[in-house]
């Protein structure tokens, strides 16, 4: 098969934003929604165990109608961030959804407010919904009443999720310049980072100059946003619904215990000098005395090689199919189903995700493909995502999709196994050595650097609390690159703004430990798959099969693993400290 780079197609979901079907999906949503309002007087503690059944399957059907009318608008959106079309459906799907969460609230609000015992009794019948159903019990303690409940989601489609489009709109129409082989270039984002991974240290350091330069001029109203959103997270999470701290909502959404969150973040707080000790190797190779903040991803070995897309593809696929030729046959669907876009378009939104909507579709996966080898990685890991999604594809619209800690574990495992191929394949040892350096550097983006961003977090929403200043928080946080990096990076002034471009902390707040979570569980897992080789893959499918069945906790637990021990998060830095060990063992050219 031949693998080209294209847009993608969204008619699987709807044809057109014009199209009959999809406001006959609005006009179907509407009337299953007063069914099941409907439903209502029979909610009692002794109903039938039936009609309980009935009322799920009911919340079922309109959820995946719900998922369609959303994804279709959000996909859309972010294949052209300036289509004022996909703009305008966005914010009425967001409103029109909120109305449902509304209508059905009863539903939510009745269930958390039977006893245990009897709630026992339905959720022992329930089957693939259990899960679903003991965690929305886990927010009772959390959860207000009704009236208080809608006033807050009609508040956040004006306040939390228009901020947050705003912040997109403002961010996604930056146009960044650089001067290139003596001619300014006009470029996005995702172009202007590639010259963040090149091998011309002054091309690096004006690349970040100008990224930084840009946000940095939007600066006080990116961070004055930034305190808009922490401040209306602290009301409704802490003075409202009385979590803890700020993260501890994020946690209990994670369903991971508050005591692990700190353990994994401790560890990686307490490990920062290995990756301190690698930059200074880092350092040695690059042939300079201490490395810039800029020079944090740059190549090694100037191994400027590019695989063309359909190249790509069949490695990838070919590395899942050494493991189990059920994965690369899953990957297979998203090229054969037209789920992918991988072009480079201005006012496409930069960077990666895959997107799945409902358990039998095949997910659909965006990149920004450009040839070079962390680009093939990153599409291994996109399509290590559907594939977890598609293994778990038997379980309900409320279960399939796994938790925020566990979703980088397939996506971050079928990197390592593309990178392990590459390195066995490669002849040329530039590019090996380019790639042993990548995986080490990837190591540090996908834990430390998130770690140290959650810890800023933290501190950023107290500070917020105490009503710090945008230049307060900017101070903040190049404190926390200094505390992250020692004395083996030398830190500029200009990252400080770094903070108000990262999307993440906007969209979703404390999202990104899950990623430092995910990696060096990832570690850990695939230190055992190289220990016991067969044996280990029936466990890890069914790691992954579970997707959102169950509590993370129990579905590790079951995999051998406690996330509450500090011996088990500091065994993926073990790992990370055998790789720097195989680095420094190298010779410097």
């Amino acid at each position: 098969m031949t693998f080209t780079q294209t847009k993608w197609s969204l008619e699987d979901l709807f044809p057109s934003f014009e199209s009959p079907e999809l406001e006959k999906t609005y006009k179907d949503l509407d009337e299953q929604v007063t069914a099941f309002e409907a439903l209502r007087p029979t909610l009692k503690a002794d109903m039938d165990v039936e009609n309980f059944m009935e009322m799920l399957e009911s919340s079922e059907k309109s959820t995946r109608l719900a998922h369609r009318l959303y994804s279709f608008a959000g996909l859309a959106f972010s294949a052209d961030t300036q289509d004022q079309t996909a703009q305008s459906a966005q914010s009425r799907v967001e409103q029109f959804l909120a109305e449902v969460q509304n209508r059905t609230l009863f539903f939510d609000l009745w269930w958390k407010d039977l006893d245990a015992e009897t709630a026992e009794h339905f959720m022992d019948v329930a089957g693939d919904y259990r899960y679903y159903l003991e965690e929305i019990r886990n927010f009772k303690p959390h959860t207000l009443s009704e009236a208080e409940e809608k006033i807050l989601n009609i508040k956040n489609v004006t306040g939390s999720s228009a901020l947050i489009t705003l912040y997109s709109a403002i961010t996604n129409r930056y146009v960044f310049k650089l001067d290139v082989d003596g001619e300014t270039k006009e470029m996005t984002r995702g172009e202007l980072m590639t010259y963040v991974r090149g091998a011309d240290a002054d091309l690096r350091a004006a690349a970040y100059q100008e990224l930084y330069q840009v946000y940095g001029d939007d600066g006080p109203i990116l961070g004055q946003m930034y305190q808009t959103r922490v401040r209306d997270w602290g009301n409704e999470n802490v003075n409202m619904r009385s979590f803890a701290e700020p993260i501890s909502a994020r946690n209990l959404g994670n369903d991971i215990p508050d005591e692990a969150v700190d353990t994994l973040l401790d560890v990686c707080e307490k490990n920062a000098n290995v990756f301190q000790r690698y930059f200074k190797l880092k350092a040695k190779h690059l042939g300079v005395d201490k490395l810039r903040r800029y020079d944090v991803y740059a190549p090694v070995v100037k191994s400027e090689k590019t695989y063309d897309f359909g190249v790509a593809a069949e490695m990838v696929l070919g590395s899942f199919a050494t493991f189990d030729p059920r994965l690369a046959t899953l990957a297979q669907r998203v090229f054969d189903d037209d789920h992918l876009d991988s072009e480079v378009r201005k006012g496409k939104r930069g960077g990666a995700f895959c997107w799945s909507v409902t358990p039998e579709m095949a997910p659909w996966v965006l990149l920004n493909y450009q040839g070079r080898a962390d680009d093939v990685a990153t599409m291994a890991h996109e399509l290590g995502h559907a594939i977890h999604s598609m293994l778990a594809g038997d379980h309900t619209i409320f279960t399939f999709h796994s938790s925020l800690p566990l979703a980088e574990t397939a996506s971050t495992f079928a990197e390592m196994m593309l990178v392990d191929q590459l390195l066995a394949e490669e002849r040329d040892e530039s590019v090996r050595r380019d790639l042993l350096f990548r995986q080490v550097d990837d190591s540090y983006a996908t834990i430390m650097r998130q770690a140290f961003f959650a810890l800023f977090e933290r501190k950023a929403h107290q500070m917020v609390k105490e009503n710090a200043s945008v230049d307060e928080l900017a101070a903040a946080y190049l404190e926390n690159l200094e505390a992250q990096f020692g004395d083996a990076i030398e830190v500029s002034d200009e990252f400080k703004w770094e903070w108000v471009s990262i999307p993440h902390i906007y969209h979703t707040p404390f999202y990104v430990y899950a990623y430092a979570f995910g990696q060096l569980l990832v570690l850990s897992l695939y230190k055992q798959f190289k220990a016991e080789g067969e044996a280990f893959k029936p466990r890890y499918l069914k790691l992954l099969s579970a997707g959102g069945s169950q509590a993370p906790e129990k579905i590790l637990t079951e995999a051998g693993i406690d996330i509450r021990s500090v011996e088990f998060w500091q065994g993926g830095f073990d790992v990370i400290k055998d790789l720097v060990e195989q680095l420094e063992a190298l010779p410097v050219k």
